[in-house]
């Protein structure tokens, strides 16, 4: 019997405002789409709360045995600044500043993105298209938004009809926003574009002559709305109709508000059964912000090269301490709040290490059936990991009793306990252990260190053959050299 037989998931959904019991519409498979990142700019540790969020969500789905097909997606063109439809798309306006190509800065900031997650131990996606290997999708959907009456075209540009949508559907379904109220805060901008409508939402914006990323259209040369790209790229892979979508608090109006507009608009369909939203991540209680300097990075947190902390932090511990609170509530990061889960981190390895030294009993005076289900109990209300985490020190607690001979347990509970802890600790919450990490890149990087000797041998000898074998199996092993004036280095 699958595990999601067992187990009662409830989820809040976004759109109701309640908790649901979980249904998903094939049984036993669910699909997911989460909004991924616009590659622009190093992705923050706002952004990584996020991604971490939904890592738990996919970590927990597969271990009740659902067949997940997850996709996220790289948003590398069509996203204007400040997200609104009048302005300069963010990569465009990064590539400008960096004299740079724009597919040059998508590149770039794809890799640190994949990176970085990678440290946090995340799971890779099952799925993860970009927005413009799908613009002929995108063309199509806008084509059948204008058969059915509710998108127009302007000079080139095509723009959902809100006003006219409303008519017969609900836009602000999912926010709670009322048209009527939008409207009035947005009526001193008529006249000021192309649109009927200030609330009206580019599907297709023309490019202008300067503009680098463009594609040939019905309306002409141009590019695709930010909201209409996930709205393609999840009903492809996912169909019209799925389980799951996710993303920031943040994205929930405008953008995803819009998703819903243009399914229903092209297909007639309510897209998603579930809408789910992790919230923000501030610092020392202020909103991140680059502007004021507010804001740390992740490498900056792994280093420790920042004004804000004290000493760098493993992956691991920051994965921990963004575990420790519930997904949908606002986490303030502080010196004081990482160092306090860093301890807690390694108690919680420590006890993990010492189940192989606890000697067993004919009784036990821990009941391990009850904590497993409780620990279920916390991932199925809404996937509760602080909740978890909590009922993992339980057994810490108890573990460390064991240890000292004022509790006992049986071979049989140990066993359970043993493959219980380790499930959710290492498989659900994702988390590895920081120290045999740190030995085990230590290793790579001596491993390293020693073909990228071998190879300057190789050159020295004009052996361009062996040296170029070298640096192309690393390439395919994940690591990069570059060859500069102070030597070769390398990036994993």
């Amino acid at each position: 019997m699958a595990l999601y037989q067992e187990q009662q998931l409830r989820v809040y959904n976004s759109l109701s405002g309640e908790k649901e019991i979980f249904k998903p519409i094939h049984d036993g498979k669910v699909g997911m789409y989460v909004c991924g990142p616009t590659v622009y700019s190093y992705v923050h540790l706002g952004n990584c709360r996020t991604f971490i969020s939904f890592d738990l969500i996919f970590r927990y789905l597969k271990h009740l045995d659902y067949q997940v097909r997850y996709v996220r997606n790289i948003t590398d063109v069509g996203h204007m600044v400040d997200d609104v439809d009048d302005g300069e798309d963010k990569i465009a306006k990064r590539a400008r500043i960096e004299q740079i190509e724009p597919m040059e800065i998508v590149q770039k900031y794809t890799v640190n993105f994949h990176n970085i997650l990678k440290q946090f131990n995340n799971l890779e996606p099952s799925i993860e298209p970009t927005a413009t290997g799908h613009i002929i999708e995108q063309i199509e959907i806008i084509q059948s938004i204008i058969t059915n009456g509710l998108a127009y075209e302007v000079n080139g540009s095509v723009y959902f009809d809100v006003e006219k949508y409303n008519q017969t559907r609900n836009y602000g379904i999912l926010s709670g926003r009322k048209i009527e109220d939008l409207l009035s805060n947005t009526r001193d901008l008529d006249g000021q574009s192309d649109k009927k409508n200030p609330l009206d939402f580019a599907l297709w914006k023309k490019a202008e002559p300067q503009h680098i990323m463009r594609w040939p259209s019905p309306w002409g040369d141009g590019f695709p709305g930010w909201h209409l790209e996930c709205t393609a790229m999840s009903t492809k892979y996912l169909g019209n109709h799925f389980d799951i979508h996710g993303g920031g608090m943040d994205l929930k109006f405008p953008h995803h508000e819009c998703e819903i507009a243009q399914n229903e608009a092209c297909t007639g369909n309510t897209p998603v059964n579930y809408w789910m939203h992790a919230n923000m991540l501030t610092l020392n209680g202020k909103k991140m912000a680059k502007s004021t300097g507010n804001n740390i990075l992740p490498d900056e947190l792994f280093s420790g090269e920042n004004d804000i902390l004290s000493k760098g932090f493993a992956p691991a511990v920051a994965r921990f301490f963004i575990l420790q609170a519930h997904y949908r509530s606002i986490l303030d990061f502080s010196d004081d709040a990482i160092i306090a889960s860093e301890r807690g981190f390694y108690r919680l390895l420590e006890a993990i290490k010492a189940l192989k030294e606890l000697k067993t009993s004919n009784t036990s005076s821990f009941d391990v059936a009850a904590w497993k289900q409780n620990c279920y109990n916390a991932m199925n209300d809404d996937f509760n990991s602080p909740i978890l985490i909590a009922h993992l020190f339980d057994a810490v607690k108890t573990i460390n009793l064991i240890k000292e001979g004022k509790e006992t347990i049986t071979s049989e509970d140990l066993t359970t306990l043993t493959q219980a802890i380790h499930a959710f600790v290492f498989d659900v919450l994702g988390l590895v252990d920081a120290e045999a990490t740190a030995s085990n890149n230590d290793k790579l990087e001596g491993v390293v260190n020693m073909l990228i000797g071998m190879r300057n041998e190789a050159r020295a000898n004009k052996d361009f053959a062996m040296s170029d074998h070298i640096r192309d199996e690393l390439a395919k092993l994940g690591v990069q050299l570059k060859d500069g004036k102070e030597g070769t280095t390398f990036t994993l």
